[in-house]
């Protein structure tokens, strides 16, 4: 039997909705899991979310609020400009999950490595996009971690062969999209269905192999199980507003 390939939307501090997620998931021992960053801030259990993924062997790209709370401890001591924009971001509830010790060293060092971007094969992994009009080896961090209208507006696929699966932009704030869908545009699926947004609170599972997605509600707690094609809302490039 072939290995089940799982994608998990942001999760942002929702530990406990992600163990339900991971429940309906059912991974196998064989079976790939992978994350699309911003695994903390805005909920309250960041500090058990990082743990989890941590220790669990699990892919997982950098999210730019992983880049945020990097910022605000270069080398370990804090800067404190980065610090406040971090705070002011979802940082609070972070540094709140992880207590009066502070975040461990080795959570800050794991978060270092994580890679910008995951290439598997017909899937290539990443937390916002790219920037459509420049070579991979000319696009910047910042344009991995945080891009967002340019990257949903393109006409035409990034890549001849691969599906982008991104998080980083919730999906009900792309034209048309409603609360809980995920959005497909030419060559990429996106699947932050807003976890921690009241007009949301949907975390999402894709089982690119089965083509079935999972979705959990945190304030709910209810669970739910559809088919691919018919949690996708199909994005119109021009209908997109840039900044």
């Amino acid at each position: 039997m072939t290995h089940r390939r799982i994608f998990i939307g942001d999760v942002h501090g929702h530990y406990d909705g992600l163990m339900v997620l991971l429940d309906a998931v059912a991974p196998g021992a064989d079976d790939h899991v992978y994350f699309v960053g911003d695994l903390i801030d805005r909920g309250p259990q960041s500090a058990d979310v990082v743990e989890f993924v941590r220790q669990s062997g699990y892919g997982c790209v950098l999210g730019n609020h992983e880049q945020l709370l990097l910022d605000s401890f270069p080398n370990g001591r804090h800067n404190k400009a980065a610090l406040e924009a971090w705070l002011y971001s979802g940082g609070r509830a972070t540094m709140a999950s992880y207590g009066k010790a502070g975040i461990p060293m080795a959570h800050l060092e794991w978060m270092r490595r994580l890679p910008l971007y995951l290439d598997l094969g017909d899937i290539w992994l990443v937390h916002a996009g790219v920037e459509p009009n420049l070579p991979l080896e000319k696009q910047t961090p910042e344009q991995f971690c945080w891009i967002r209208e340019e990257f949903h507006r393109s006409t035409k696929p990034y890549f001849p062969d691969k599906l982008i699966i991104t998080g980083h932009t919730i999906t009900f704030t792309l034209p048309g999209v409603a609360a809980g869908e995920l959005a497909q545009g030419q060559g990429w699926l996106d699947i932050d269905t807003g976890v921690y947004h009241p007009i949301s609170g949907w975390l999402t599972g894709v089982d690119i192999t089965e083509q079935k997605v999972y979705q959990v509600n945190v304030f709910q707690y209810s669970i739910r199980t559809l088919p691919l094609d018919e949690a996708i809302r199909q994005i119109q490039p021009e209908r997109v507003l840039m900044k």
